[in-house]
Formats: structure tokens, sequence, C-alpha cells
């Protein structure tokens, strides 16, 4: 026996017939539960990663991606009455003492708009007359009171009693409770004429004392 021979044969391991030695692997000799072992662990830490790569990516896009704009308002909120400032054209007839005194105390008492109708200038009488609106909503004060058959209808709005005379373009509404005659014009462009008066009634409430021949229709 060689050299080599008596060494196997010393250390107790046998060497391949041809007599080279191939390195064990290591891999192949692993016990088969630390392989399930370690792919489990591997998969584990798959699963606790992927979320948390995901919850970084979401919050990177929402960190560079643009503000989200304001929803538009509708439509309704910001369309508003496009109306002329320029002086309206009104007739200023000369009154009395004590209409004019009357009427100067109305027009102080206005209000500035008439539900989405601004006020606007007058060419005359602003002691006497107001104008609101384009086309133009008016309020006279003092003239001549009108007559009407006295089966017409009269109207009552907060407090005042009014008649409604339909014109072409207009519909003229004239007090018929007050002592001194307030008239308002309302263009045809605006629906239900009696629907603008309510400022203006407790305006003449206020300003305009009762009196001259109050209709039936009128008394309560």
């Amino acid at each position: 026996m060689d050299d080599d021979g008596a060494r196997d044969a010393t250390d107790g391991t046998s060497g391949p017939a041809d007599g080279n030695g191939e390195p064990t692997d290591p891999a192949a000799a692993a016990p088969a539960g630390r392989d399930r072992t370690m792919r489990g662990a591997a998969l584990l830490a798959t699963v606790i990663a992927l979320p948390i790569t995901l919850l970084v990516a979401v919050l990177a896009f929402n960190k560079l991606s643009p503000d989200t704009p304001a929803a538009a308002p509708s439509p309704s909120a910001t369309t508003a009455r496009v109306q002329s400032t320029a002086p309206v054209e009104m007739a200023a007839p000369a009154l009395a003492a004590r209409p004019a005194t009357v009427c100067r105390a109305l027009l102080s008492q206005l209000p500035a708009s008439i539900r989405d109708l601004a006020q606007r200038p007058v060419t005359a009488g602003p002691e006497q007359n107001a104008a609101y609106g384009d086309p133009a909503l008016t309020v006279a004060c003092g003239g001549t009171e009108p007559t009407f058959p006295s089966t017409d209808e009269v109207w009552t709005v907060n407090g005042v009693c009014w008649h409604l005379a339909e014109q072409a373009d207009d519909a003229v509404l004239s007090t018929v409770d007050r002592e001194t005659l307030i008239t308002v014009r309302v263009p045809g462009a605006y629906e239900q004429p009696l629907q603008w008066l309510p400022a203006i009634s407790s305006t003449i409430v206020a300003s305009v004392p009762s009196g001259g021949a109050i209709p039936s229709g009128c008394q309560r």
C-alpha cells in the first residue's frame, strides 16, 4: 500500500478511484428543514416590503402631483344681472310744498337695490324719482291720481294698496291709499310685477301717510 492509501486508511475516509478529491456541496448537504425555513423567511420579507413600497410610491405621487383645482362654482352662483349705470330719463314735474316734503322723505329711505337691481342715477328730480336696473324699473313720487273702474282689482303688498295697469311694454303700479301718489313702472322683461314691490311698499309705509279716497278692496 502506498502512502496515499495509508493516509486514507488512517483518517478513515476513502477517496475516489482516480485519486482526485471533489469538494462537498454545502447546500446539498443542508437539511431539508433549514431550506424550508429560509424560503419562508424570504417570502415573509417580500410580503412585508410590498405594502411599504406601495405606500411610499403613493405618498411620493401625492407630493409631486399639483393641487386639485377648486370646483368651479355653479352658473347660478356666478351669473349676475348686467346693467347700465347711465342716468335714466325721467320727468320731474313741479310739486306743491307738502308732496315735495313727502317725496324727499320717501326718496331718502329707498333701498340701494331692489332684489338684484342696483339703483341708477336719474336725469331729473332725484328728490322725487328713482331708477333701478337695466332695463330700468322706476319709482316716481307725486303727480295726478290715476282713474280706473271701481271693478278693477287692487293688490295689497306689505301694507300698501296698489292698482295694476298692464301696458304694451310696462306694468304700471300706482298707490291708491296714500296722500301722495307713488308710481312704479316695471319693464315687461321682469316677470310678475308685484314681486318687485315689497321693499318699496315697506319704505312707503314708513314715509308716506295714508289718505285719499281708498278703494273698498284696500280697506281692512
